[in-house]
């Protein structure tokens, strides 16, 4: 067996959905500070693009013989299966000759790649009990190492880290040791508590890749404390790292006032009228921005916004990031687009100062980076938060047909309700892409599907078409599921307030606003003083980011990563909730809505489960 080819599958178990970028429109080369700017009434969003469609691969046939007698031609077949990507077939090929009665002399090959095709299937009790035989029955098997490798990415994957550590301490002097440390260093980062990571550290004190990760946090990750100087001391010097870098940036203790930098793509210097109409959003955003900061003043929090004009490409943004006074700022909100959120998230990480971004649903660009937060929940949560919803609260059968608008947010949306509502317990029968611009796919989506027998189903797409299609797909065959869907239906101007509302239709309800809310009646009130026209829900999403974030600041200072982990979603200034709770990075609090007697309802407000 040669280690590269098995390696690589390996290493390859635990894949992740790429999200849409967001494509710049033209900008202005200077950069330039920007004042507050007067709000207008016309308000555009940024388009999302969809790169296009890939061609589908041809998969090669399966081998013959399948199942044959001879033990030779079936481990052959297995491997051919496993390198196709037939995993469950190659299962069944090759468990027989993993039994001792089958007394076959490539056993130990055969379990190992058994345990690959199980991985790579996310099956890791099978993959796991393969794995702990083939160590049993063969442990002078040349293989093991690779055998060792892999179950430690296993107990990885399932956040078992202590056994993960314990199984890759097993492995011989000098073996593996690159490949080692790159998947420690690939997956120590994901671990949210600092109780856990300490434990480790206690009892794996001379694991190199540990040491380093748990410095990392401390100094990069947001969890330092003066009474972790000692600690960090004894890294820095257990495996030589660099004291420059591993020292924590001052000014982590609290201040009277903070000072928070603001980098959009206001692009002043395009003063058109279709620019100024495009560019509205940003406009209202951060007439919110400064509402926020009003309000903060008079309740003695403080926070002083330093506005720039990114312009909309990442020429401008980059000429930003070079003045000097950028690095001083204790917060930075922006930017809008993905490229330019990808270059502030590294600087923040390099200076160490927290990130926002305000409108992005991208869960993948606060992966492992403890300085970058997304206001807005990510595409995935919101799937994970409603799956939870059905899972607990819909009754009925926990079976689930999704299908989902032919985008890469909404893949990724299909993608994670299965993953959570199936994790959980339930059974989606059903996962269907759909283009709701062509009927023939929104009839094949539904093609064959007994609604009736469903124990709810669950439509993720904003496109006004597939509200009509599904409402029809429904009445058609008198059928009455409960029914999962996006909030922009209910400003669906092809149906009625009374079709939704005589249905058990559910939204995901991400920006819902209570109008008799007290809050946000009073932000309504001040926003009109102050610009003569009502707040759009950038100009609320601008407020509350800020009313939040500037709290956060004046309650724990510039550092509070830790304290917003420990914390639970809590009830925000206008919108119903907002919360980092366990180390996320994108809001965790995802309402849910119904219409009841034409009047929108939360049915888990925050605090209720």
């Amino acid at each position: 067996m040669r280690l590269p080819a098995f390696l690589s599958m390996a290493l390859l178990c635990a894949g992740l959905a790429a999200a849409p970028s967001l494509h710049a429109q033209s900008a202005r080369p200077a950069a330039k500070p920007a004042g507050p700017a007067a709000a207008k009434p016309a308000v555009a969003k940024p388009a999302v693009s969809k790169p296009p469609a890939a061609k589908p691969a041809t998969m090669p046939p399966p081998p013959a013989g399948l199942g044959s007698a001879d033990q030779d031609l079936r481990y052959k077949n297995g491997k051919i299966l496993v390198e196709q990507g037939r995993y469950a077939m190659a299962m069944q090929e090759l468990e027989p000759l993993t039994l001792a009665t089958a007394k076959f002399g490539r056993a130990p090959e055969a379990a190992y790649l058994y345990a690959v095709a199980a991985s790579r299937t996310k099956k890791w009790a099978e993959a796991e009990q393969m794995l702990n035989l083939l160590r049993n029955r063969y442990p002078s098997w040349s293989g093991l190492p690779e055998a060792l490798f892999l179950q430690g990415q296993i107990s990885f994957e399932q956040q078992d880290y202590p056994n993960a550590l314990a199984v890759l301490s097993e492995l011989p002097t000098n073996t593996l040791t690159s490949e080692r440390a790159t998947m420690e260093a690939m997956y120590l980062p994901r671990i949210s508590e600092k109780a856990v990571f300490q434990n480790l550290v206690k009892n794996f004190p001379q694991d190199a890749a540990l040491g380093r990760a748990y410095a990392d946090k401390l100094v990069s990750g947001g969890w330092y404390t003066p009474a972790d100087q000692a600690q960090l001391d004894q890294l820095i010097s257990r495996f030589s790292l660099d004291r420059n870098t591993y020292t924590p940036r001052p000014g982590g203790t609290k201040k009277s006032s903070y000072n928070i930098g603001v980098l959009l793509p206001f692009e002043f210097g395009d003063t058109s009228w279709e620019k100024r109409r495009r560019n509205q959003f940003i406009t209202d955003l951060y007439a919110g921005l400064r509402l926020a900061q009003d309000s903060l003043q008079r309740a003695g929090r403080p926070v002083q916004l330093f506005a720039y004009d990114t312009g909309a490409d990442t020429v401008q943004l980059k000429q930003v990031l070079t003045l000097p006074e950028l690095a001083g700022m204790d917060l930075i909100i922006g930017p809008i687009y993905k490229s330019g959120s990808k270059i502030l998230a590294q600087y923040a990480q390099q200076h160490q100062i927290a990130v926002v971004n305000p409108l992005s649903q991208d869960g993948s660009l606060v992966t492992d980076n403890a300085w970058h937060y997304l206001f807005e929940p990510g595409t995935a949560t919101q799937a994970r938060q409603a799956a939870q919803f059905a899972y607990t609260r819909l009754g009925g059968p926990r079976t689930a047909v999704v299908l989902y608008e032919d985008t890469n947010d909404e893949t990724a949306f299909g993608l994670a309700y299965k993953q959570a509502y199936e994790a959980l317990g339930g059974k989606v029968l059903q996962l269907r892409r759909i283009k709701s611009d062509d009927e023939t796919s929104l009839a094949a989506g539904f093609g064959g599907i007994d609604l009736k027998t469903v124990g709810h189903l669950v439509v993720a797409s904003d496109n006004p078409k597939s509200g009509v299609f599904t409402l029809s797909a429904m009445r058609v065959q008198s059928a009455r599921p409960p029914l999962i869907t996006y909030a922009s239906w209910l400003n669906n101007n092809r149906l009625s307030l009374d079709q939704l509302d005589s249905r058990d239709i559910y939204f995901i309800h991400p920006k819902y606003l209570d109008r008799n809310n007290a809050g946000v009646r009073r932000v309504r009130q001040l926003y009109i003083q102050q610009l003569n026209l009502p707040p759009s829900v950038f100009a609320y999403t601008g407020f509350e980011l800020l009313y939040y974030f500037g709290s956060q600041l004046h309650q724990h200072g510039p550092s509070f990563q830790q304290p917003l982990a420990n914390g639970g979603p809590v009830s925000g200034a206008v919108f119903q909730g907002i919360g980092y709770p366990n180390g996320a990075h994108d809001n965790q609090y995802v309402p849910i809505t119904k219409l009841e007697r034409l009047e929108v309802e939360v049915l888990n407000p925050v605090g209720f489960r």
